[in-house]
């Protein structure tokens, strides 16, 4: 097994773990948490196992059920979340966040992590060369604010050419994936909201 496939299994076990774990601390059962979330039963057990990778919105709405940070269940750390309803995160203050969930060549940057209970998530991503493997869709709204570079987007099956600049919207309940064009990596920002 090389290196990063070994990493990438040890993420997935972890995060199912601590989902496993905080769930049953707070004796939430997975009916619970299915109707919490939207998601089946079957489908949360099989995340809870390892046998299935969830996406960044997929745990952030099991964070939100579980009144727990997406960063805990991905890492293991908890974050100094902030109370109040304003907040700042410094350039040196952004957590990278492991193995890009799940997704190779993908490099994540939380930019949202320090306020609790939020409706929003924010991240700084760097896209890789390649096409990765097919993701699972989700439910939610995503806005893109491309940062660096241009990349091309694959959405419902319609390839877009993104320079930076420029901004673009998307239901991601429909396939989509994204790589990057050009000598340099494209950044973006991306902000979601999942369906609470």
């Amino acid at each position: 097994m090389e290196p990063s496939e070994k990493e990438g299994k040890e993420i997935v076990s972890g995060i199912a773990l601590r989902i496993k774990m905080s769930r049953r601390k707070k004796r939430v059962t997975l009916d619970m948490l299915a109707e919490r979330t939207g998601f089946s039963k079957s489908y949360l057990s099989h995340i809870e196992c390892g046998k299935r990778e969830p996406s960044i919105t997929t745990l952030t709405k099991i964070a939100y059920a579980l009144d727990e940070e997406a960063l805990f269940l991905i890492s293991g750390i908890r974050p100094e979340a902030e109370q109040t309803g304003f907040m700042v995160v410094r350039p040196n203050e952004r957590k990278p966040m492991p193995n890009g969930f799940g997704l190779s060549g993908y490099k994540y940057e939380s930019l949202a992590y320090k306020r609790r209970n939020r409706l929003l998530d924010a991240y700084i991503i760097e896209l890789p060369f390649d096409f990765p493997a097919d993701r699972d869709p989700y439910e939610g709204q995503s806005a893109v604010f491309v940062l660096e570079g241009s990349h091309e987007f694959i959405y419902d099956g319609q390839s877009h050419i993104l320079q930076e600049g420029d901004f673009y919207y998307f239901d991601p309940i429909k396939p989509h994936t994204a790589k990057s064009l050009g000598p340099s990596p494209s950044r973006i920002l991306v902000v979601f909201a999942g369906r609470r």
